[in-house]
């Protein structure tokens, strides 16, 4: 995880009985914590670590519209507003910043994916716009490629990781959520086939609703309760600079880099053409319904069969609730970092942006990102399952709508008003 990561103190007591318990604290889990607390509604969640220590700690802290699949845009345009809102909401700044966001296009071929998706979505008046190279310049100067251009959305904005998740975990329990760190929910409780509460390492916990928000973990617990998610593992690598002289405010993604300003003066870095994608039991049971992205995608993807390949299979896919859980031998997933990947990162963007031959690394991590088949999340009821709603699988992109799906999230639980149409986001689709 980014050493700058904000650690949050909770009380670690379990309480007999709630109206909902929330498994998973990341930002989606927090974010359905503060809304049903501000609510009024009973709430407990449960993190078998410590809060944001996975993925909403070492994501790149996008908060984009622009290029997203024009079903998943609603969500996105209402996140936008939420993290908007959000200091004032959790009396707490997150380094939110509507800096802007520019991909940039090396060919004519690249720059025409980019004026479809603005077809697919220009009734929604996001502000988006192409920018020839000249254009570019002028935005982010400094540079010495020849761009054939970019698509860029001045509204779309960053905020910080490290800050964000834990802060509005700490409103959540201000508001009267209860959080508990270092306990892994083992299973769920049912009786008559509905949920009733879940058990935990440190015993049992009454409840009406469960909400699993679990990012790359919630695969395998559904998987022990009978119920088939179709995710896989990828991970992406990052380098973050020391402070120091750049070329622009807005967050810039090239074919194989992107940069966007950290709030202590220094870059967020990563190799944007690459992930690494460690093979496991998974893409042996679900890899079929991923053939139609691979067509696509597999220039990106540097596969590995190894280590994780071994580590996988020593973690149970089944087991009862007196067992210990994965998610007690692993606390926290810690990918190693690609070093590789990151050096190409920095040279590619160097070989762009000259003035990053004066940066100095100040530290590097890695995430594991759980992805869909469609690249979509799943925000639904299992309806196998009466009383469990599921909200994960948001291959990357769930910091950005972190506040706008976790509300959804608990307006599913609650059968509220949903804030954006929620059917994009149906299991049922697998």
């Amino acid at each position: 995880m980014t050493k700058m990561l904000e650690l949050v103190i909770t009380q670690n007591q379990l309480p007999p009985s709630t109206t909902v318990v929330i498994i998973g604290g990341g930002i989606v889990g927090v974010s359905a914590a503060l809304t049903l607390a501000e609510r009024n509604v009973p709430v407990v969640l449960i993190e078998k670590g410590h809060i944001a220590c996975e993925q909403s700690s070492r994501n790149l802290g996008w908060i984009r519209k622009t290029s997203r699949h024009a079903n998943d845009v609603p969500l996105a345009m209402a996140a936008d507003r939420l993290w908007t809102e959000l200091p004032e909401r959790i009396s707490q700044k997150v380094g939110y910043r509507k800096c802007g966001i520019m991909f940039l296009s090396s060919t004519e071929q690249d720059l025409a994916v980019h004026q479809s998706w603005l077809k697919s979505v220009e009734s929604l008046d996001l502000g988006s716009h192409l920018l020839s190279a000249k254009e570019i310049d002028k935005q982010v100067p400094g540079g010495n490629r020849d761009w054939a251009g970019a698509i860029y959305t001045p509204s779309d904005g960053i905020a910080e990781p490290s800050v964000a998740t834990s802060a509005i975990a700490k409103a959540a329990i201000q508001k009267g959520a209860v959080i508990i760190q270092n306990c892994a929910v083992r299973t769920l409780v049912r009786s008559g086939g509905q949920v009733t509460g879940v058990v935990t390492e440190k015993g049992e916990i009454k409840c009406d609703q469960v909400l699993l928000a679990g990012g790359a973990w919630s695969r395998r617990f559904l998987g022990n309760v009978g119920v088939s998610l179709p995710t896989l593992p990828l991970v992406l690598s990052v380098l973050r600079t020391k402070p120091m002289a750049g070329p622009s405010d807005i967050a810039v993604g090239g074919p194989d880099f992107s940069f966007r300003k950290h709030q202590d003066g220094g870059y967020v870095i990563t190799q944007r053409g690459a992930l690494d994608a460690p093979i496991v039991l998974d893409h042996l049971l679900v890899g079929r319904h991923y053939l139609s992205q691979l067509a696509g995608f597999r220039k990106l993807l540097r596969i590995k069969l190894g280590k994780a390949f071994i580590d996988d299979l020593k973690l149970s896919r089944r087991w009862n609730f007196k067992d210990k859980s994965p998610f007690e031998y692993i606390r926290t997933r810690d990918p190693v970092v690609n070093e590789d990947l990151n050096q190409e990162a920095i040279s590619n963007l160097r070989s762009a942006w000259p003035m990053f031959e004066k940066a100095e690394i100040d530290e590097a991590w890695a995430g594991l990102l759980d992805i869909t088949p469609d690249s979509l999340p799943v925000i639904d009821r299992i309806n196998s399952i009466p009383g469990l709603t599921v909200a994960t699988g948001f291959s990357g992109h769930g910091f950005g709508t972190g506040p706008a799906a976790g509300q959804l999230a608990a307006d599913v639980v609650t059968d509220g008003s949903p804030i954006v149409d929620p059917s994009p986001y149906k299991f049922s689709r697998f």
